[in-house]
């Protein structure tokens, strides 16, 4: 039988980011659709968001004049609760990462 062979724990030195994509936060996305009343997406934003209605109002018009805006952001946990949230009072929403 030969000499046991010798194997060497490699020291590799890899750059590693700081942030992984699991620290990265999440942002919700709500997007315009041909149902819901402008009046009542602000409505569902003060509501559930406790934003101001100015606030409300401002991202309202993001949804209804760019097709969508950012109403909030966190963990996934987070961001996966104010989806389904949203989506139970008809508002179409995703999740997507934090650039």
């Amino acid at each position: 039988m030969g000499a046991p062979l010798e194997v060497q724990d490699p020291k590799v030195d890899i750059a590693v980011d700081e942030v992984t994509d699991e620290d990265r936060p999440w942002v919700v996305v709500v997007w315009n659709d041909p149902i819901n009343l402008m009046s009542y997406v602000a409505y569902v934003f003060r509501k559930l968001f406790g934003y101001s209605e100015e606030k409300a109002n401002l991202l309202m018009l993001d949804v209804h004049e760019k097709g969508r805006a950012a109403v909030s952001n966190g963990t996934r946990t987070e961001a996966e609760r104010d989806v389904n949230r949203l989506h139970s009072h008809g508002l179409w929403a995703t999740m997507e990462h934090d650039e």
